[in-house]
């Protein structure tokens, strides 16, 4: 059993809204107004369930399937079709590549930057970590901890001082010192806030002026806030070249459904999701094991 898969069966039932569907039934409307509400439920949003449905109904036809159990797996398919439509390896290229992680406040997108810190030094790799969070002086201190847990590097400016310089400087070091990645801290900040993300524009411009190469926008997103996340998604994504979402939280209440409206309706695919609080608890993402993770019910005792 994959990572993945251990993590979500520790809270299948609050994933496993489809196990209704995996009883024997006949096809009738009662049976495809469950299904598209079960979708809609898990946070898939209306759109691609409402697409998904419809493509079911017509292969029902088309093939002459009779009941949900023949449905099932052309379900799990067509999830994972959305889910592969991206490519979702990490960019690494680059003297240094250069990951800048965007995201509103309270998502883990500090404690994200942290864990990933520790699994490239878990792989043999040095990292420069940048402290562009200058407006919260315990972002810092922060990453200073997770710094000094996996024998880090980590370059902080003053409070208040332009993120900017602070991450240019850290390319810079890291350039100076052949460390292959940097990664960098941004502030939280609120999606709806235009002069916020117009510093986030100029963050990705300026860190491209340097020696290094900015490789990855990561955007992280809480995925207990459903909708929200995919809105989120939207206005990050129209501010900077976002190239893969962090999905936190998939250990919590979340019913992980968003994974799929963010990818069909905006194309950015997840690389990453955070499952616990532990350093190693943020896995590199795997659409076929979640997928199947997604239909592993087995009812509590």
């Amino acid at each position: 059993m994959s990572r993945i898969s251990e993590e979500i069966s520790k809270t299948r039932n609050r994933f496993s809204l489809f196990s209704k569907l995996q009883k024997n039934r006949d096809l009738g409307p009662d049976f495809w107004k469950e299904a598209e509400e079960m979708l809609i439920q898990a946070d898939v949003g209306v759109k691609t369930s409402v697409s998904l449905i419809a493509e079911l109904k017509d292969l029902s036809k088309k093939q002459k399937l009779t009941s949900s159990q023949d449905l099932i797996e052309c379900l799990k398919e067509n999830l994972k079709k959305v889910l592969s439509a991206s490519e979702r390896n990490l960019n690494v290229v680059g003297n240094p590549a250069v990951w800048i992680f965007v995201g509103v406040n309270g998502v883990g997108k500090t404690t994200s930057i942290g864990k990933l810190a520790f699994w490239r030094k878990s792989l043999g790799f040095q990292v420069v970590m940048a402290a562009g969070d200058t407006f919260r002086a315990a972002a810092a201190e922060q990453l200073e901890k997770w710094a000094q847990e996996c024998n880090s590097i980590l370059i902080r400016g003053g409070e208040g001082a332009d993120p900017s310089s602070v991450i240019f400087d850290a390319i810079e070091h890291a350039h100076s010192a052949s460390i292959p990645l940097v990664l960098a801290d941004t502030a939280g900040r609120l999606h709806t806030k235009t002069n916020l993300m117009e510093e986030l524009s100029k963050i990705e411009r300026v860190a491209g002026k340097g020696s290094g190469t900015v490789t990855e926008i990561l955007l992280t997103l809480d995925a207990t806030t459903g909708q929200n996340g995919l809105e989120q998604a939207k206005k990050f994504a129209a501010a900077v070249d976002v190239t893969g979402i962090i999905l936190t939280k998939l250990d919590s209440s979340s019913r992980g459904g968003i994974i799929f409206a963010i990818q069909e309706e905006i194309g950015i695919p997840v690389k990453f999701i955070g499952i616990g609080e532990g350093s190693q608890d943020l896995i590199q993402f795997d659409p076929d094991d979640f997928v199947e993770a997604l239909f592993d019910f087995q009812p509590e005792n």
